[in-house]
Formats: structure tokens, C-alpha cells, sequence
């Protein structure tokens, strides 16, 4: 049963209306073909999508980025990447399942893939810790990202978390610090670093993985500093004003975009990435492969200082020039 969000709607009625008429069809009660209602059901409720999802708010692009059936880091592992093999633990303190990587095989090249696991039902999410990872997961990534440097391996990484864990534990094992030696590590690659954020991107839970190359987003997710709840508590004491912030604070892969803090958006399939996963990954695999090949022409130091560079650059007032 496929979940619909509030603003689907008028999608889900004209699907389950075809869904019921296409049941009482198969069960051979009605001797008149209900074909010809089932098809035009079946072309309103396209247009409805199709026209919903051209236009969706901010607000709602927040919604899509959360959805539950929405894929994940597993969902893209095993779809792009043969002979993944996990690699645990940041020989410090432990294991961080909210943080998943490996070493795999993407179109005959190794790469280091790594990214958060939100989990899939309500054990995984439990195990995963809904995708926000401790001190050690980001520890974990400083030291797998350091092996690739060493072996010369590029590292991809999928951004899908609302945050790093803002537990008391994590605080005293030094989540900030893990946090910012993680993406210090990024900057200090000489191997290519390509991220993709997947859904949602957040706070420094997900720059932490992100200090990339290349940043791309899929069509639907989000990229904040903050959760568009979190910053409608600080800024109106009021979580519910979370759309207004969302609609503020130019979230969305468009608006992001625009302020160069990304580098390349994927279109998603009409509806999400949730109504037609293989689509997607198709068009992330195509875009991963040729990024990477155009990295094959550019030497370590090139490869660090543009990553560098472009960072630096962030924020600059261009006006004078």
C-alpha cells in the first residue's frame, strides 16, 4: 500500500479508484469491461501528479526529502554498486550504524562509498538511529576516507540525515570535533570526492560527509543548516511555523543552486524517487560515472585545491568586481 503524503490528495483518490475498479475486473463480478474508466482514471491521476510536483513548495519538497518509501542508502548500494564490502568501526570507541561504508566495485572501478542509513521500518530505524550518526561514525569516515587517500581510491558519499545525534553520550565522547576533523578530512583529499544528498541534508551532520568535489541533490531533497522545525523554535518559538521557515531559509535544491552551494541537481522521476526507484538510480549511476571520468584527467594536488578553492570561495562579495 503506498503511502501518500497530505498534499497527494486528489492523487491518491483517482488511484484508488482505479486500483478498486481494476480489483472488481479481476474478480470477474462485473461482466462489463471497466477498462476505458480504469485508463482515464489512470491518465487524471497523472496529471494531478504531474501537475502537484511541478509547483510544490518548499514546505513540500521537505515532506518528498522524509517520505518513508523514499530509497536509501542500502536501497542506492545494492542497485549501483557490486561487491560492497562494509567496513566497521573507528578503532576508538565502536560502530555507528546511522554511518554505512564500504569498499565497492561502481562501473570497474573501486570506490569508498559511505553514508547515512535512516532504516527502512521501525527495528532498522531503531538500529540506524534514524540516520543521525555519533562521534564515532564520523570518526569511522576519517578513517576510511584516509585509506582511500592512501590507496588512491575515490570516495562518493549519500547524504540522507536531519542531523548529527544530539545526545548527551555524543556530546561527551566530542561530537563537534568529530564533526569538524571529519570535514577537514574531506578538504584535505587528494582522490576525488563526489556527495550526493539523497534526501535530507542536515546541519553539520551531513557537511561532515560533504565537503565534496562535487555536491549534487536530487530533484526533491533538502540541504539545511538547520530543520525547518528547529529554526521555527529559535526564530518564532513556535515549531509550527515551519513552513514559513522553510519557505525562508531557500532549502531546495533550485534555490541552492542559484547560491553556488551545490553543484549539480538529478531530476527525479514525476512524483519522487519512491514512485520509480530504478529511474533514479539510473540517472545517479550516469551522473556519478561521468563526473568521475572527468576526475581521471586531473593529478592530487589539482584535484585537493580545486575542492579547496571552491570553498573558499563560498560567501565572497563579488559586487566590486
Amino acid at each position: 500500500m503506498r503511502t501518500y503524503l497530505d498534499f497527494e490528495t486528489p492523487i491518491r483518490e483517482l488511484e484508488v479508484k482505479a486500483a478498486d475498479l481494476r480489483s472488481v475486473e479481476k474478480s470477474g463480478d462485473d461482466p462489463v469491461s471497466l477498462e476505458g474508466e480504469i485508463a482515464d482514471l489512470e491518465v487524471k491521476a497523472r496529471e494531478a501528479l504531474e501537475d502537484i510536483y511541478g509547483k510544490l513548495t518548499p514546505w513540500q519538497k521537505c515532506q518528498v526529502a522524509r517520505h518513508p518509501e523514499r530509497p536509501h542508502f542500502s536501497d542506492f548500494i545494492n542497485a549501483m554498486f557490486e561487491h560492497f564490502t562494509p567496513l566497521s568501526g573507528d578503532r576508538y570507541f565502536g560502530e555507528d550504524p546511522a554511518i554505512q561504508a564500504g569498499l565497492a566495485s561502481f562501473r570497474g572501478r573501486s570506490v569508498l562509498v559511505m553514508g547515512h542509513e535512516k532504516g527502512s521500518d521501525t527495528k532498522s530505524r531503531l538500529h540506524h538511529n534514524f540516520g543521525m550518526a555519533r562521534p564515532e561514525g564520523y570518526r569511522k569516515a576519517v578513517r576510511l576516507m584516509e585509506m582511500a587517500d592512501r590507496f588512491d581510491i575515490p570516495v562518493i558519499t549519500l547524504v540522507d540525515t536531519a542531523g548529527a545525534y544530539p545526545g548527551i553520550g555524543a556530546e561527551e565522547r566530542g561530537q563537534s570535533e568529530a564533526i569538524a576533523r571529519s570535514t577537514d578530512c574531506c578538504l584535505s583529499l587528494g582522490v576525488p570526492m563526489i556527495t550526493l544528498v539523497i534526501g535530507e541534508g542536515g546541519s553539520g551532520g551531513a557537511i561532515a560527509i560533504a565537503a565534496a568535489n562535487k555536491v549534487l541533490m536530487l530533484e526533491h531533497a533538502i540541504y539545511t543548516v538547520i530543520s525547518p522545525e528547529g529554526a521555527a523554535s529559535i526564530l518564532w518559538r513556535d515549531a509550527g511555523k515551519a513552513i514559513d521557515a522553510a519557505t525562508n531559509m531557500r532549502i531546495t535544491a533550485p534555490d541552492l543552486l542559484e547560491m553556488g552551494m551545490i553543484d549539480e541537481i538529478i531530476e527525479e522521476p514525476v512524483g519522487g524517487a519512491h514512485r520509480d526507484p530504478e529511474a533514479t538510480f539510473k540517472s545517479v549511476s550516469d551522473t556519478l560515472n561521468r563526473l568521475l571520468t572527468d576526475y581521471e584527467k586531473l593529478d592530487r594536488d589539482k584535484v585537493r585545491s580545486e575542492r579547496q578553492d571552491k570553498y573558499l570561495a563560498m560567501g565572497e562579495d563579488k559586487s566590486e568586481e
